[in-house]
């Protein structure tokens, strides 16, 4: 049973960094999407959702591509620093952010486009940097958009499997993830060890989604 709490805590290692990494490049890209006009824009945000609905073999088939010794950046890294991604707990971060992105990035843009644009016109008026609107004007009113989709995005990379799978593999107590090692016990035949893991992840899930849906409907209550 050791080995159900190691993968646990690898689990809420992986999808705890997948989710600070989509706090910063989901919300700026959802920021983005909500505010800048440009050409291609709706071509832009049909690739950044791509990995919500491609199957998760085909993601981790891109990154193993990508990030493999082989591979464009993969080779680069490992030349210049010795970095191999590939089999590595990191390269299961990246897996789990890439899966997760969409959900950060779609709840930033609405909670972003749901924020009262004249307010933050007034801000302006009466002198106030972009970055101070952003921080003291439009963060605050979209925190809770913000917060469920981040949510999201923890319980997707905390229960992602095949692009995990994929680019990291299963090494227990290196790479093994929860969902991994689901898998693992299933074929082995370690049922009351599968059923552990199975209850821990789900209960896991279901507090992360209450703790989102009580956050979500709360964007669209009038002040």
């Amino acid at each position: 049973m050791a080995e159900a709490w190691v993968a646990l805590a690898l689990s809420l290692k992986v999808a705890g960094w997948a989710t600070a990494l989509n706090l910063v490049f989901g919300t700026a890209a959802g920021f983005a999407l909500a505010r800048l006009r440009f050409p291609g824009r709706d071509l832009l945000d049909a690739l950044l959702t791509l990995p919500m609905v491609l199957p998760p073999t085909v993601l981790g088939y891109y990154l193993l591509v990508l990030l493999g010794r082989r591979g464009a950046f993969g080779a680069w890294l490992h030349e210049q620093f010795g970095i191999q991604l590939i089999f590595s707990w990191q390269g299961a971060v990246i897996a789990a952010s890439i899966v997760a992105f969409p959900l950060v990035m779609k709840s930033a843009r609405a909670a972003f486009e749901g924020v009262d644009a004249q307010l933050e016109r007034a801000a302006r008026v009466l002198g106030l940097s972009e970055a101070a609107v952003f921080f003291r004007v439009t963060l605050p009113m979209a925190w809770r958009g913000l917060l469920a989709g981040l949510l999201l995005a923890f319980a997707r990379a905390l229960g992602e499997f095949g692009a995990t799978l994929m680019v990291a593999g299963s090494i227990p107590g290196r790479t093994q993830t929860l969902s991994v090692a689901v898998y693992e016990a299933v074929q082995a035949g370690q049922d009351d060890v599968a059923n552990l893991l199975v209850l821990i992840i789900s209960l896991t899930c279901v507090l992360v989604l209450l703790a989102a849906g009580r956050l979500a409907p709360a964007r669209s209550v009038p002040a």
